[in-house]
C-alpha cells in the first residue's frame, strides 16, 4: 500500500479541484476551484499560459492516481492488467480501480474516507463471504458480501449513505454487496477522462 505523508488538501489544490481524499470533510472545508492558487512558494508559473496537450493528460493520471491513493508504479500495474483485458482499455482501468476493496467500503459507507477503510481492511477487521481479507487492493467481485467485524460497528453511522446502484447496503447489518460491475458514472472517478490516462502511457 502506498503511503503519502504530506498534506492531502495540497493534492486537492494541485489539480485545482476537490479529490474527496478526506471523505465527507471535504464537502465542508477546503473550498477549492479552478483559480485556487497551486502549491509551493511562489504558486503557479507565470512564465507558461498555455497547458501542453502532455501536461493535460498527465494531471489526469495523477488525479484518478490520488484518488485510489496509489504509488506510480502500483498504478501503472493496474493500467498493464487493463490493457491486456478485453475491451476498452480505459473503461476497464476505472472498473479495476472502482473495484478495489477499500473503494468499494468508502462508497458502501462502511468508512468516511479511503484512508479509513484502508486502515480497517489491513487491521483485519472486514471480511468478505464469510473470510477475512486484509488487502485493500483486493478485487471486490459481483456478488461479493463485505462484512465488519462488530467491534468498529459503533464507528459507523446508522444513517444509510447514497449508495450507487451497482452496490447494495443493509444498514441494519452494517452488510455490502456487490450487483453488478461498476458504473463509472456512479464511481469515484466520474469525473476522470480515462481516455487522456490511455494516450499518456501510449505514447
Amino acid at each position: 500500500m502506498a503511503r503519502y505523508l504530506g498534506s492531502v488538501c495540497k493534492l486537492c489544490r494541485r489539480e485545482g479541484e476537490k479529490l474527496i481524499l478526506k471523505g465527507a470533510r471535504c464537502q465542508t472545508r477546503c473550498p477549492i476551484d479552478k483559480k485556487a492558487k497551486k502549491p509551493g512558494q511562489h504558486g503557479p508559473s507565470a512564465g507558461r499560459s498555455k497547458t501542453s496537450e502532455y501536461a493535460i493528460r498527465l494531471r489526469e493520471k495523477q488525479k484518478a492516481k490520488r484518488i485510489a491513493g496509489l504509488n506510480e508504479s502500483q498504478f501503472y500495474h493496474y493500467f498493464e492488467m487493463a490493457s491486456s483485458m478485453k475491451g476498452l482499455s480505459g473503461s476497464n482501468l476505472i472498473q479495476l480501480l472502482a473495484r478495489r476493496l477499500d473503494n468499494v467500503l468508502y462508497l458502501l459507507g462502511l468508512a468516511s474516507s479511503r484512508k479509513s477503510a484502508r486502515q480497517f481492511v489491513v487491521h483485519g477487521h472486514i471480511k468478505i463471504n464469510g473470510k477475512k481479507v486484509d488487502v485493500p487492493g483486493y478485487r471486490v467481485d459481483v456478488g461479493d458480501k463485505i462484512t465488519v467485524a462488530e467491534k468498529i460497528l459503533s464507528n459507523i453511522g446508522d444513517i444509510a449513505p447514497n449508495v450507487p446502484t451497482w452496490l447494495s447496503y443493509d444498514n441494519n447489518t452494517k452488510t455490502g454487496t456487490m450487483l453488478a460491475l461498476p458504473l463509472k458514472e456512479e464511481s469515484s472517478y466520474a469525473n476522470i477522462n480515462e481516455q487522456y490516462i490511455v494516450e499518456l502511457y501510449s505514447k
